[in-house]
């Protein structure tokens, strides 16, 4: 997924802030490349196509390549089977991973993860970061970093001027939908935070994260909206790509919305983001304590009681529980985040 891979790249960071003449290069999928594009500690990229990942065939022939590079060590964040035999052809004399019951024998530090945080960094941090405690790399505070060239972001701002958008005014990115139901906040309650974003600033402009196929259900929130906040929504207005969404939201002052890979794009161009947690989803392993000065992450449980057996049923019927996380409890915080931007 993008998000994992986006996070995962702080891994190169740490690893050429302490061994700064090494070779780093990162296994993805090809289609996740934009979010890690032009990161200048990954000195390459051995990309996994669609038709690799469906071809055993082809599969076999990226594995014998992985071989041909005779990388001295190995760090299988992703914990599939498909990567433990990624890491089993590299030969590598130090392979590194999560602990798994049926992988574990393939690895010479297979490591538990973390239940709960150290630093008070999101526990998808500190367990990435705990990877490279075999390299005796200890524990330093960093965060992904998305990396945009110069005409990638006077290009995004042309487009966003031509969109007749005064970027002189407030501009809001909004993660209307999650990555799918269960991770979407109700149509009419998203409407509801946006008519008080409008409230709360009568010039503040909207855009909405979606792709061409989610457009129908773009436009229900969109409906929702009464008149006046939907005069200060661009609801055309969207990246055409990955990598033009995120030059996008270089000049937003704020993603608001859904949890999910934008969410986590926006953190890593230094963008404020109000994050709406699905219910069954543990805040905590996305949202850390060092991020609350910047950010500001909503869940149901920080409302109402919500227990661990609450997330088990929540995520077998999401809506019922969205239902429970009205937009008058998000209202105060939001505000309050839309006052403290600068």
């Amino acid at each position: 997924m993008i998000g994992d891979v986006l996070t995962s790249s702080i891994l190169f960071e740490a690893l050429k802030t302490e061994y700064p003449n090494a070779e780093l290069h990162y296994v993805i999928n090809a289609h996740t490349l934009p979010v890690v594009d032009h990161n200048p500690f990954i000195d390459d990229f051995k990309l996994i196509t669609p038709e690799i990942e469906t071809s055993k065939r082809l599969f076999y022939t990226f594995l014998k390549n992985i071989r041909t590079e005779n990388y001295d060590i190995v760090i299988d964040v992703y914990g599939k089977i498909g990567s433990a035999l990624i890491s089993t052809f590299s030969k590598a004399e130090i392979k590194i991973a999560y602990f798994k019951n049926h992988t574990s024998f393939i690895f010479t530090h297979p490591l538990k993860r973390l239940k709960s945080s150290k630093n008070n960094a999101s526990l998808a941090i500190e367990n990435r970061l705990m990877l490279l405690e075999p390299l005796n790399i200890s524990y330093k505070e960093v965060s992904p970093k998305i990396y945009l060239t110069d005409g990638e972001i006077k290009s995004s701002k042309h487009y966003l001027e031509d969109s007749k958008i005064e970027l002189n005014k407030r501009l809001f990115m909004i993660s209307v939908l999650g990555s799918s139901d269960a991770k979407t906040y109700p149509a009419k309650y998203m409407a509801s935070l946006l008519d008080s974003i409008i409230d709360a600033d009568k010039d503040a402009q909207i855009l909405f994260n979606y792709i061409p196929k989610q457009k129908e259900k773009a436009k229900v929130i969109f409906d929702y909206c009464n008149e006046e906040t939907q005069k200060q929504i661009f609801f055309n207005v969207y990246g055409k790509s990955l990598r033009s969404f995120l030059a996008i939201t270089s000049h937003c002052d704020a993603l608001i919305g859904n949890e999910g890979g934008a969410n986590n794009m926006a953190k890593a161009l230094n963008i404020p983001t109000f994050t709406i947690f699905s219910p069954y989803l543990n805040k905590q392993n996305w949202f850390g304590e060092t991020e609350t000065n910047t950010h500001v992450a909503i869940h149901i449980g920080d409302y109402i009681v919500h227990s661990i057996e609450d997330n088990k049923k929540a995520k077998k019927n999401p809506e019922a529980y969205y239902l429970k996380l009205k937009p008058e409890y998000i209202k105060p915080k939001l505000t309050m985040f839309l006052t403290n931007l600068k």
